[in-house]
């Protein structure tokens, strides 16, 4: 009998921990082939003259790549890199290693779903079938108390009954070894230059330096434990209130470095962690998102009705300008747009300030803002992306979905940041000249 090898497509998964399409393949296959591809789609410029994947993003997504090649080296396995179209890649690799089947997981966004679907149709010439899994979200789809489309268009409800009538699944065992075919040229890993890109400069007024990675991602999250324990025994220090802690682990989650099950069963494990509400609230808001886009498509992202109190400013392209470089005159947005573009992160209350400053005070079309965000965020995320963004612009019907700057309390933002000189209590009444 001949051995069965299964060609493991790596994409927005890169971890071994918890990843069913691994273990899965070590379990079905004789021989499993992991293969990352750098496909160019995702380094060339969008309508708007920006990159789709910026200096930093890249670099935080190279670092991803060789962790993950780091450790399946670990267990005996390797990790086959090429730069190319994966529809002509994955057929290719296909032939030369004798591969029965490819497995990988299934994406949402329409860019990322159309890739699968080319892949699809060159190993179905072939006569290969490309295997999905579904292994990005907090709860899996088939344990949802409603079928994708009756989900609820409202979070308040959706979080209502999945949190009610669903439950988290465990997590997926890591295997403890891979074996692989003989592997002539398992490929280099590129560079930023080989990818169209220059390297960043990395900004000294940063307070962190994100490094990609799932030994990174598990390290941050273990950190954040630590932080919150900290905080916690220590009220009295300035530096360490624990409402104002984040887990900045969205960078890591948005390339699958670590599993929202992880997270979730880790808090849970530690069930006495300040903060830790907050934290499985953002991971269910993942979940909606990723859903809505299941759900909607494209339809999500576009208005279901034609709001005619809202114009563009005729100078939309000077506004768009001024506000991605900072240099609105409000020093709030320019610091946070400043951060951004030094850092590649924000923090979530202040991506909403910026996003509802470029729809509400400067009537900029809010996707301009999203596909900038797209470029620039190291945690970018098509779902979580544009599906926030579309939120603050309010283009659905949800009620919660309209967005405006309210007066949040200064100590309730992030005012540690070099980048914040002066904080503006009140946004949504500035009286904005360009």
């Amino acid at each position: 009998m001949s051995e069965r090898t299964i060609l493991v497509w790596f994409r927005n998964d890169l971890r071994i921990h918890d990843n069913e399409i691994l273990l899965e393949a070590v379990r079905k296959a004789d021989k499993i082939l992991p293969v990352y591809c750098f496909d160019p789609f995702y380094f060339h410029k969008n309508p708007s003259g920006n990159f789709k994947t910026g200096e930093l993003r890249a670099r935080f997504l190279l670092e991803s790549v060789a962790d993950l090649r780091k450790n399946l080296r670990q267990i005996g396995g390797d990790l086959v890199i090429r730069i190319g179209d994966p529809s002509q890649i994955i057929p290719q690799l296909a032939e030369e290693y004798n591969i029965n089947e490819v497995y990988h997981h299934r994406e949402v966004a329409h860019e990322e779903t159309e890739i699968s679907e080319r892949v699809e149709t060159a190993l179905w010439k072939m006569k290969l079938n490309l295997k999905h899994f579904i292994g990005h979200t907090l709860y899996h789809k088939e344990d949802l108390p409603f079928p994708i489309k009756d989900i609820p268009d409202s979070f308040a409800v959706f979080k209502k009954k999945v949190e009610r009538d669903s439950t988290v699944r465990p997590c997926i065992g890591t295997p403890d070894d891979i074996n692989t075919p003989r592997i002539g040229n398992a490929g280099e890993l590129p560079t930023l230059q080989q990818l169209g890109l220059n390297e960043p400069f990395d900004d000294p007024r940063a307070t962190e330096i994100f490094v990609g990675g799932e030994t990174a991602a598990l390290n941050q999250l273990e950190q954040f434990f630590i932080n919150c324990e900290q905080a916690s025994a220590n009220k009295n220090s300035r530096n360490n209130q624990v409402s104002a802690l984040s887990s900045k682990l969205s960078p890591w989650i948005a390339l699958g470095c670590i599993s929202l099950r992880h997270v979730y069963w880790e808090v849970v494990k530690r069930a006495n962690t300040p903060n830790a509400n907050s934290l499985l609230l953002d991971l269910l808001w993942r979940d909606y998102f990723r859903f809505m886009f299941k759900k909607h498509g494209q339809k999500f992202i576009a208005a279901k009705k034609q709001d005619d109190t809202i114009t563009y400013a005729p100078d939309q392209e000077v506004f768009f300008e001024n506000w991605k470089n900072g240099e609105t005159g409000v020093p709030l947005v320019d610091a946070v747009m400043h951060e951004l573009n030094a850092t590649g992160y924000i923090s979530n209350t202040n991506r909403q300030i910026v996003a509802g400053f470029l729809i509400n005070d400067l009537k900029v079309d809010w996707k301009l803002g999203a596909a900038y965000f797209e470029e620039k965020l190291i945690d970018y995320s098509p779902a979580s992306n544009w599906g926030n963004w579309a939120f603050v612009a309010g283009v659905n019907d949800a009620r919660e979905s309209r967005y405006t700057i309210v007066t949040t309390p200064a100590n309730a933002l992030d005012a540690k940041s070099d980048f914040i000189d002066t904080w503006l209590p009140v946004v949504k009444d500035v009286d904005y000249q360009a």
